[in-house]
C-alpha cells in the first residue's frame, strides 16, 4: 500500500473535524439529535479510524502467511468507522457483532482455494455494512465461491489469463470517460435484447443511453465526470489503470459492491491462514498450486483498494469528493 493511501485519512484524526464531519452526515440522513450523537461517536470514530491504519500499516510490512489477518481487520476497523457516519447507534446490538460469514468445513485432500465457498449468515457485520452503507439486503444462506469472488476484481485480469486461460472481464473505458461503448456481442453473452440490456444497465449505474450511428458494433453510453467508483457495479473498476470492465459472463454478474467482494475473500483468507495451518503453509512453501499467484496479487491489490474504497465513502458520506 502506498503511503499516500493511508494518508487519505489523517484528517478525520482529530475531534473536531470527526464531530462536524458526523453533524454533517447525521443531518444529511434527517437522523434526530445530530450534534449530540455526532459528540458521542467522534471518538470512536477517530479509534475505529487509527486502529485499522494500524492493521494495514503493519500488514504492509508483513510476512506473506500473516498477511490476510491483518488486512482483514484492518478493513473491519475502517468499516466499523465508516458505519458510524450513517448508522450512529452502532453496534446497536451484539447481533451486527460477529463477522457474519461462515466457511464450510475442509476435506484435507485436493483441497482448492478457488473452489471454496463462503456463506452469508443471518446478522453481523457484514450484512449490517451491506445494508446500511450500500443499501443491499443480503439474503441468509447465499453463497459465494472464491472464483466468483476473485473474477470480479479486473487487476487480477492478466493472472488468471495465465493461471485459469480464462478472460472474465472486457474493457469498456476509463473512468474519466464521459462516454462508454460496450460491444454488441455482450447481447449474445447476456442472452439479452438490446432493450433489454440498455434497460438493464442504466437501471445499475448512473450512464445513459445514447442513440447513435457513429459506432453501429457498439451500444454507447453517456455519464459524468463524477461516476462514483463505489457504485460502477455491474462495471468493474481497475484501481491501477482507472478503467472500467464488464463481466464477460452473465453469471459473474454482481451486484456486491468491490468491498464487500474484499471482505468475503479476506475473511476466508484469514480463516485459513489461522485455523488451516497445514495447508496454508503447504500452499506458501511447495509452490504446488495456480492459486498461490492470485492470492499473492489479490493481498497486494487488496491492500490499495480498502483504504481507497473507504476513503472514498468517508468523502462522499461528508459531500466532500
Amino acid at each position: 500500500m502506498t503511503h499516500s493511501n493511508l494518508e487519505r485519512f489523517h484528517p478525520f484524526q482529530s475531534v473536531e473535524t470527526a464531530q462536524k464531519l458526523l453533524k454533517s452526515s447525521y443531518q444529511k440522513l434527517n437522523i434526530n439529535n445530530s450534534e449530540q450523537k455526532s459528540y458521542n461517536n467522534a471518538y470512536s470514530f477517530i479509534y475505529f479510524i487509527e486502529h485499522g491504519l494500524t492493521y494495514l500499516q503493519q500488514a504492509k510490512k508483513s510476512p506473506l502467511s500473516i498477511k490476510p489477518v491483518l488486512l482483514f481487520y484492518g478493513m473491519v476497523q475502517l468499516l466499523k468507522a465508516c458505519l458510524l457516519t450513517v448508522d450512529p447507534l452502532y453496534p446497536e446490538s451484539t447481533a451486527v457483532l460477529a463477522h457474519g460469514v461462515s466457511t464450510r468445513k475442509r476435506k484435507k485432500q485436493s483441497y482448492e482455494f478457488i473452489q471454496d465457498e463462503v456463506k452469508i449468515q443471518k446478522n453481523g457485520l457484514f450484512s449490517h455494512v451491506s445494508d446500511k452503507m450500500f443499501h443491499v439486503k443480503q439474503i441468509e444462506g447465499t453463497k459465494y465461491s472464491m472464483q466468483d469472488l476473485l473474477f470480479s476484481i479486473p487487476e487480477l485480469e492478466q493472472s488468471i489469463k495465465i493461471t485459469k486461460n480464462k478472460v472474465p472481464f472486457f474493457q469498456v473505458g476509463l473512468t474519466t470517460d464521459l462516454i462508454i461503448d460496450i460491444p454488441y456481442s455482450i447481447l449474445d453473452d447476456y442472452k439479452m435484447t438490446k432493450d433489454r440490456f440498455i434497460q438493464y444497465f442504466q437501471s445499475h449505474t448512473s450512464y445513459t443511453y445514447v442513440a447513435t450511428n457513429d459506432k453501429p458494433q457498439h451500444i454507447t453510453f453517456s455519464g459524468t465526470k463524477n461516476n462514483h467508483s463505489l457504485s460502477y457495479s455491474p462495471l468493474l473498476y481497475n484501481h491501477q489503470n482507472s478503467s472500467l470492465s464488464l463481466p464477460r459472463k452473465k453469471e459473474y454478474l454482481t451486484f456486491l459492491p468491490e468491498i464487500l467482494v474484499h471482505y468475503l475473500l479476506l475473511y476466508n483468507l484469514s480463516m485459513i491462514c489461522r485455523y488451516e495451518t497445514e495447508w496454508w503453509g503447504e500452499l506458501l512453501h511447495t509452490f504446488n498450486s495456480s492459486d498461490l499467484s492470485l492470492i499473492t496479487e489479490f493481498l497486494n491489490i487488496s491492500s490499495e483498494k480498502i483504504a481507497y474504497y473507504l476513503n472514498t465513502f468517508l468523502l462522499s458520506a461528508f459531500d466532500l469528493d
